[in-house]
């Protein structure tokens, strides 16, 4: 298959899968010229064969990353919430119609689309859902201690900072009360707790350090009231905030 066994394209639609994406090109005149499936890990043979044209996607975790790869061979990559395409859809949902029906929502003029994200937009959205999920393990971890503690008859005062400077003080006040097997359960989530603080420690450090050196984030930062972990996790998530016309939309 070669550029000129196809007239110029106007849209291609993919349905991104996990190891397979679906293909749907419309030419000019609107006619479906193209129905093809190809493995997720060789697109590049078949998109280096076609017009460079629009191409469409659903937004999902790979969008961003297929993106930036289309548009480095010269096509035009939207990634278009689901929301958007949902309309076109025919027939029975399958992963062609599916396609189809993204090729179908490219084609129309002043669609919403979302933003591509660069790489190191995808980097630092990973390091703050690497930081979230951490912060919601310590969380659970800490409870998990405060709940056995109280099923021997033992409370503590709210907050991290009591537990962490009474849990010692604790095992060895009460080790008549407390059975060995429970002293090396309690002491074993101690050991999480103290590994996680050191990972979150850790990633916090590093998004405070791109904080610094990153202008978009630096330029937020001027905000008063706005910090490392807000302007990193802003820019994170919209960039330089060019798809939004005003502040008000940005808001909303």
């Amino acid at each position: 298959m070669a550029k000129n066994d196809f007239d110029e394209l106007m849209s291609i639609g993919i349905d991104i899968g996990k190891d397979t994406f679906y293909i749907v090109a419309f030419d000019l005149s609107g006619q479906r010229v193209l129905r093809k499936q190809i493995k997720r890990l060789a697109p590049s043979a078949t998109f280096e064969k076609l017009p460079r044209c629009i191409v469409g996607m659903e937004a999902c975790l790979s969008a961003h990353f297929v993106s930036l790869r289309l548009r480095e061979m010269g096509f035009e990559p939207w990634i278009i919430p689901a929301i958007y395409v949902k309309p076109f859809s025919k027939g029975q949902q399958n992963d062609y119609n599916d396609a189809e029906a993204i090729a179908e929502a490219a084609l129309r003029p002043n669609l919403q689309t979302v933003s591509e994200k660069s790489q190191g937009q995808l980097d630092l959205q990973a390091l703050h859902r690497v930081r979230s999920r951490l912060v919601s393990r310590r969380t659970a971890t800490i409870n998990q201690i405060r709940a056995f503690l109280i099923e021997q008859g033992i409370t503590v005062h709210k907050g991290l900072r009591a537990l962490k400077n009474s849990f010692e003080t604790i095992l060895e006040e009460r080790k008549d009360e407390i059975s060995p097997r429970m002293r090396s359960i309690l002491i074993g989530l101690y050991g999480d707790w103290m590994w996680m603080d050191d990972r979150i420690e850790k990633v916090s450090a590093e998004i405070e350090e791109i904080s610094r050196t990153e202008e978009n984030c630096v330029n937020v930062m001027t905000v008063p009231g706005i910090g490392p972990m807000t302007s990193t996790a802003m820019v994170a998530a919209i960039g330089e905030g060019e798809a939004f016309d005003r502040g008000r939309d940005f808001a909303a």
